[in-house]
């Protein structure tokens, strides 16, 4: 299962381009290898077991995870809520 991220930084390790990417307050480190002309620093990603997949706009990053929480109602997958829950915390917050 692919989930969006935001790139919060960027990096070459031994010539391969490596990002920081946030997931509602999770970071982690992902390749960008597959996305490194297209995605950069600010950018939403799809990252699939640490590699970005491909590039997404703020907007369906959104809907993605708003998806994801509801998946998340239907299966035993804490950690996807709590992933969606922080994601969409910001948005939310904007919609008011």
């Amino acid at each position: 299962m692919g989930i969006p991220g935001r790139i919060v930084a960027r990096r070459e390790d031994q010539g391969l381009p490596m990002g920081m990417v946030d997931f509602g307050g999770v970071r982690r480190e992902c390749c960008l290898a597959y996305v490194a002309d297209e995605a950069k620093v600010g950018d939403y990603v799809i990252v699939h077991v640490g590699f970005a997949i491909s590039r997404v706009e703020e907007e369906e990053a959104r809907r993605t995870f708003e998806v994801l929480r509801e998946m998340s109602q239907l299966d035993e997958l804490e950690w996807i809520a709590e992933v969606a829950d922080a994601s969409l915390a910001p948005w939310e917050r904007w919609a008011r």
